[in-house]
């Protein structure tokens, strides 16, 4: 975890801290997880010193692996460095009582772990509302179009534009089947791929400036980083892992509402299946505010974990981190050196959410559905975040790469009136006028520094990709960044998840 001093001491926990947890948590769910203990570092989470797994990180990824590992009879402690579970899938309370997501929210079409894991815990779902017009910005026009037609959700750019960039998305789907999702970079143009940017190869094979900036702006939505940034071997790896063992992934499974990564939202919000999934595992398992800063091997095979207020020692560790945050551990012996320069090579993208609030949606009696593609601005994608009866209405806008770093130092009044001013160039005046306003920036948050996935430059999946999953004696590695599966999304957390439990499994 960073090394960063928690504000709340877990061993004394008063009136206010409760408060804030509930808070941060949300909702009932919340309300039972402090009753149980989870939240508020009792005696007995403490006392648990010395057990077979520590687990570093209560997110999807941690907790599900916890709760694997319990299954098989394993005594197992998460420690999480914040005062809440659910690591990058977060839970933001609006100002008219509501509930929204201000981290992972979506799930689709062949994210089988989380789905399962959802129904195992009760948690419903419900269709991302679809219905309307989508609203395309370019060049300082403003252009509703209907999705349901001849080219479904394309934007409707010049005849040239959607030709090439028809051809463009082909033909990346056709080189992501050359990947090996479990090992990308031993594909047979691993080298090739590896050593440009996904830019210099849109802009030798995107022609058409109008295809260029479909392909681009699909590319910081799903990636929350710019098309220079990015390895092609890796975007080709991320297209893959669109999918599941039996369905190839696609860029369009990425980019869609309807029947893709975006199709279906929580309900309740999707912290909701982490803080369930933290009751069933109990307050005796997971130990919140508790920084990891040190692990270390003993002269008996065993490993002694330091975090902020406890130490615990144990046979097997399993790290479920992002790998820049894993970093900042110290580990003692060091690690191979190959997968300490790879954490040093796998950036965290830049996002945020802004989400404003409603009386209604009224965006929909103007037969738009809230969802934007767009050229210009600082929110250049939204959704209708509405609740399900629409009984108020929500917008939710993706604030990324590029543009979410330009405002990361900004006051959030600040990131509000750039916000609202897009808005209302999309949606129309009643949107410069919302009830409740929150924002988050993960860039900002300390124990994520960005998201949604740490993503790979040029050069990092040839030179040190091996070291991704491959555990150093009994230290394992978890993460939605480790996944073969859906890496970047919640299911690919879950997946990894339920993968490292059984390695470490196997391997006691």
């Amino acid at each position: 975890m960073p090394r960063e001093r928690h504000p709340l001491n877990p061993l004394s926990p008063r009136s206010t801290d409760l408060t804030r947890r509930r808070a941060l948590l949300g909702g009932a769910a919340a309300t039972t997880l402090l009753a149980t203990g989870t939240a508020t570092g009792t005696a007995h989470a403490a006392d648990a010193k010395d057990v077979d797994v520590v687990v570093i990180g209560a997110g999807l990824a941690g907790l599900t692996a916890a709760r694997d590992l319990a299954a098989a009879g394993k005594r197992v402690l998460v420690l999480e460095a914040r005062d809440r579970v659910g690591g990058r899938v977060l839970n933001l309370k609006l100002p008219n009582g509501g509930t929204s997501e201000g981290g992972g929210e979506f799930i689709g079409p062949t994210q089988d772990r989380i789905k399962a894991l959802a129904d195992d815990l009760g948690v419903q779902t419900f269709p991302t509302y679809n219905t309307g017009k989508n609203v395309l910005y370019k060049d300082g026009k403003r252009t509703p179009y209907a999705t349901d037609g001849l080219l479904g959700s394309v934007p409707p750019i010049d005849a040239a534009g959607l030709a090439n960039a028809a051809a463009v998305q082909a033909l990346l789907d056709d080189m992501a089947k050359k990947v090996p999702v479990e090992a990308p970079w031993t594909a047979e143009k691993a080298q090739e791929w590896d050593r440009q940017t996904f830019e210099t190869w849109l802009r030798a094979n995107a022609v058409i400036p109008s295809a260029r900036f479909l392909i681009e702006v699909a590319c910081t939505s799903i990636f929350s980083a710019e098309p220079r940034e990015l390895s092609l071997l890796y975007v080709l790896f991320y297209i893959a892992s669109a999918g599941n063992e039996s369905t190839p992934g696609t860029l369009e499974r990425l980019t869609e509402t309807a029947d893709g990564a975006q199709a279906t939202r929580f309900v309740g919000g999707s912290q909701q299946v982490p803080l369930k999934l933290a009751e069933r595992l109990g307050a005796e398992r997971v130990r919140l505010s508790a920084p990891v800063r040190r692990v270390a091997r003993g002269a008996g095979g065993r490993y002694t974990v330091t975090a902020d207020g406890v130490t615990v020692t144990a046979s097997r560790v399993v790290v479920a981190v992002p790998p820049p945050l894993a970093a900042r551990i110290e580990f003692d012996p060091l690690l191979p050196a190959a997968r300490d320069q790879l954490a040093q090579r796998l950036p965290m993208g830049s996002i945020g959410k802004a989400i404003a609030v409603y009386d209604t949606p009224f965006w929909r009696a103007d037969g738009l559905n809230g969802q934007v593609v767009s050229d210009a601005g600082t929110v250049r994608s939204s959704f209708d975040n509405s609740p399900p009866d629409a009984s108020y209405g929500a917008l939710m806008g993706f604030i990324e790469a590029d543009e979410m770093r330009a405002y990361d130092g900004a006051s959030e009044a600040e990131v509000k009136a750039v916000v609202l001013k897009d808005y209302v160039t999309y949606f129309g005046p009643k949107a410069a006028s919302p009830t409740g306003f929150v924002l988050q920036r993960w860039d900002n948050e300390g124990f994520s520094r960005g998201g949604p996935v740490a993503y790979a430059p040029p050069g990092v999946l040839t030179q040190y990709g091996a070291a991704l999953r491959a555990p150093v004696g009994g230290i394992h590695w978890a993460g939605t960044e480790t996944s073969a599966y859906w890496c970047g999304y919640m299911d690919g957390a879950v997946r990894s998840g339920e993968r490292v439990a059984r390695e470490v499994v196997a391997a006691s």
